[in-house]
């Protein structure tokens, strides 16, 4: 066990700090459109003319510059418009350094694991905990060249990253490229050009605390009435007093609608986006607002009612529930998915499944569920699993940031907590100390089943390796039930029961005798009467020495 790398202590997730709703706007009249995308339109202009000014700032941006950026918004706007503009500004500024952070870290990753493989001579076979080297000397002198590429990327990331200089698309870069193949994607140049505009449009508004119902840009009343305070330039175009324009269409929120209304009839801060899903002609309204933080319940209470241990795979779920004596309990649950096919696909599949996973764990009674602390942003370089293609698409296509996000949000929906926890050799030692005691005839055990054992033992704090007590000294009534789970430190004390063979032959009613006769004794007292017992003549005085004769 030398080489095992030392394993994080599990943790209890934080709940999700905010929440946003969605409803659509219906029964638009043209004028309400013609306003919003004229409104769209201009707020988009500005928007990117600050973003623009913003990534030529680079790192020299300070507070003066801010509120000078700010100023010059106002004048064209109002001074809320101004400040929505320049905060959505700053924060995809800020994803997009983020973004080029782990842009940095992917590549050096690469270049350790190239300059690893190419100093080991060609031929060199791998392990299971280090790669081997190239398998000729072609391929040896095609991943020299690639060494080279990659660290020239390298330094050019570097030295923007030293700068403040990011790349930033306002609209997306996925949906820029696709004007290069438009016939792929099935669009022409003006469909293409209506979502790219679409995209690019700029209406939403923060919250304001203590404003009337909550936002003074974009006002939804407990009626669901919306109202737009229109820029300076557009303010012709307004329909009530006060230079706002006031839509026909009224929004219902569904979910979480009773929420919303408190919070809007308290005055305290909603905020609101408007756009516009060109490739359905839909308007929809968004509602966000903060959550106070609340602090996370210890790890002894989110482990005192069990929990479900969750073994993310590919295309489903494995999930199995343990006691809290890391025992488990029932039956290995599956919950399938199919992430093939679009974006609102996969994402409902995904909700789904995991909504059918949240009901059986309410259900069952736990308290919490283990999941791993997944994060593949090091194992998808295509330098470390060389030829494994099928395994990279693999590791890439589990949405594994989304999926936690997600599922600790629905999770504290239903006053479930998740622990986190270390997700190295999860699958190995499940497999190794689970999976086989577990098959019976009526139960398949897969590999995935025993990690979800694995997760959740690890996430109830125990070993994941399958101990058992030894045999009790008296009945099962003084000592209780046999129990897998001892101290860390116990010894001598791994493995299953071992089989009974003394048990009566099958064709034997419960009242009849065994077949198999009971074999002879071998002492004195218990002889049968057949045999007699002297002494040995030829033995020396102060001697005894029996044998054994049979009467005949």
């Amino acid at each position: 066990m030398g080489g095992v790398r030392a394993l994080a202590a599990p943790f209890v997730v934080s709940g999700p700090s905010g929440v946003a709703v969605r409803d659509r706007l219906k029964h638009l009249t043209p004028q309400d459109e013609r306003v919003l995308r004229a409104v769209g339109e201009h707020q988009g202009a500005l928007a990117s003319r600050d973003l623009k000014v913003r990534c030529a700032q680079g790192l020299e941006h300070g507070a003066d510059t801010w509120a000078a950026r700010k100023r010059e918004l106002t004048k064209v706007s109002s001074s809320r418009i101004a400040g929505a503009i320049t905060k959505a500004t700053h924060d995809q500024w800020a994803l997009a350094r983020r973004g080029q952070a782990a842009h940095i870290r992917s590549l050096e990753a690469g270049i350790r694991t190239l300059r690893h493989r190419l100093s080991i001579p060609v031929g060199t076979k791998g392990t299971k905990r280090a790669t081997g080297g190239y398998r000729s000397r072609g391929e040896w002198f095609q991943k020299s060249r690639r060494l080279t590429t990659l660290e020239a990327r390298h330094a050019a990331a570097v030295a923007a990253w030293q700068t403040g200089r990011v790349r930033v698309v306002r609209g997306g870069k996925r949906l820029l490229n696709t004007r290069h193949h438009l016939a792929v994607a099935g669009l022409t140049e003006e469909r293409w050009r209506g979502r790219w505009e679409a995209e690019r449009w700029f209406l939403a508004a923060d919250g304001e605390s203590g404003k009337r119902f909550a936002n003074e840009t974009i006002r939804v009343t407990p009626t669901g009435q919306v109202s737009i305070k229109l820029p300076a330039p557009l303010a012709h175009l307004a329909n009530t007093k006060h230079g706002r324009y006031t839509l026909t269409s009224t929004v219902v929120f569904a979910h979480r609608g009773v929420e919303w209304a408190d919070r809007i009839q308290a005055n305290r801060a909603v905020a609101y986006r408007i756009h516009l899903d060109a490739a359905r002609g839909r308007w929809y309204l968004t509602a966000s607002w903060q959550r106070p933080l609340v602090q996370a319940i210890p790890w002894e209470a989110a482990r005192a009612g069990g929990v479900i241990g969750v073994d993310t795979n590919a295309d489903h779920f494995a999930a199995y529930r343990l006691d809290t004596h890391g025992n488990p309990v029932g039956e290995p649950h599956r919950f399938p998915y199919d992430l093939s096919g679009t974006t609102s696909h996969r994402d409902a599949q995904i909700r789904h499944a995991l909504t059918r996973l949240l009901h059986w764990a309410k259900q069952s009674g736990t308290t919490g569920i283990g999941i791993e602390d997944l994060d593949f942003s090091t194992e998808k370089t295509r330098e470390k699993h060389g030829r494994r293609k099928r395994f990279r698409q693999l590791i890439s296509g589990i949405p594994t940031g989304k999926l936690k996000a997600r599922l600790v949000s629905m999770a504290a929906e239903q006053g479930l907590v998740i622990i986190a926890v270390d997700p190295a050799y999860t699958s190995m030692w499940g497999g190794q100390h689970w999976q086989k005691p577990l098959t019976t005839p009526h139960r398949k055990m897969s590999r995935h089943d025993a990690a979800g054992i694995a997760i959740g033992r690890r996430a109830l704090g125990h070993p994941i390796r399958r101990r058992t007590a030894p045999p009790p000294h008296d009945r099962r009534d003084r000592v209780r039930h046999r129990t897998v789970q001892a101290a860390p430190g116990a010894r001598e004390r791994e493995g299953t029961r071992p089989p009974a063979t003394d048990h009566a032959p099958r064709d034997v009613p419960p009242n009849g005798t065994r077949k198999r006769q009971p074999s002879a004794p071998k002492t004195v007292r218990d002889a049968p009467r057949t045999h007699q017992w002297i002494q040995h003549p030829l033995m020396h005085t102060g001697q005894e020495r029996w044998a054994r004769t049979t009467n005949t």
